[in-house]
């Protein structure tokens, strides 16, 4: 059965970006990123998007593909923004007469794709760049500038926390309790793609080997050259400890390996809670 828009989603490894493009190239759909990092272009390795090892194009197999590998690694992008820019390819899409699918794993993205987000106030840059530095000195002490119900630990959500304090003097969480605007598909066909845990495990331990063959590495060389937050994607985190010699490859690779299992598990939890699946498969 058709239906008008869809989201689909599951873990790292899950296998939701071939189960998107399948769908997709049988419906008629065009595929649109949900995902944080594989927005950003140069790492398409280290985030594992579809367009790894291929040349970066509009299509894959005949299958349109938006909003994948599109920004610099020297930029950087809000949800606000994000949205604004899932909801012009959303329309482009319908206008085209295709199926927007949209794909990814990002829980915030995907919340403000069905849910929209809370009206914020706008930021002076020069009040953005004080709040990442003082993420990045410590960010533990910028946590303590926050309400205690304030739970996030992300460098990035931090530092947007804090930026929203700095600016206004208010809590970002005095926003966040506003009605939400700007939902892109409140009733999108929503799939879940969440095979066990131990196939996910397996499945990780398969593919970092494979990121690392596909250039990793010199993805993380990028990483650092451009400024880009390193810990905002597992695997350029471990690689640019690598590069700079304060770990060694396997240590590395270890590493990456026990944070996405993590990250997996997160995500799982995530979507058992504040996912509300129309389909969940286990199998793919």
């Amino acid at each position: 059965m058709n239906y008008d828009a869809y989201i689909i989603t599951g873990p790292t490894a899950s296998g939701k970006s071939s189960f998107a493009h399948d769908l997709a190239r049988k419906i008629g759909g065009t595929i649109i990123n949900a995902d944080s990092v594989q927005i950003y272009r140069g790492i398409e390795n280290i985030s594992a998007s579809p367009f790894a090892g291929r040349e970066i194009t509009d299509e894959i197999d005949g299958v349109p593909y938006r909003l994948f590998s599109i920004l610099p690694l020297t930029e950087q992008i809000s949800v606000a923004e994000y949205l604004n820019m899932a909801r012009d390819e959303y329309d482009a899409v319908i206008a085209a007469g295709k199926i927007p699918i949209f794909v990814g794993g990002t829980g915030y993205y995907i919340n403000a794709l069905i849910n929209g987000i809370s009206p914020m106030p706008d930021i002076d840059e020069n009040v953005r760049g004080k709040a990442r530095e003082m993420v990045a000195t410590d960010i533990d002490a910028a946590r303590k500038m926050l309400p205690s119900n304030f739970t996030a630990t992300d460098p990035q959500r931090v530092a947007r926390a804090l930026e929203v304090f700095l600016q206004t003097g208010h809590h970002i969480t005095e926003y966040q309790s506003a009605a939400r605007v700007g939902a892109v598909v409140p009733n999108a066909h929503r799939i879940l793609i969440n095979p066990p845990a131990d196939t996910l495990r397996a499945r990780i331990a398969a593919r970092i080997p494979e990121m690392l063959s596909g250039g990793a590495v010199d993805e993380a060389r990028a990483v650092i050259g451009a400024g880009w937050d390193e810990n905002r994607a597992i695997g350029a985190s471990q690689l640019c400890k690598f590069l700079r010699g304060e770990i060694t490859m396997d240590d590395a690779v270890s590493n990456w390996i026990t944070k996405t299992n993590q990250y997996a598990k997160r995500q799982r939890t995530w979507f058992r809670t504040q996912f509300n699946a129309d389909e969940v498969i286990t199998k793919i």
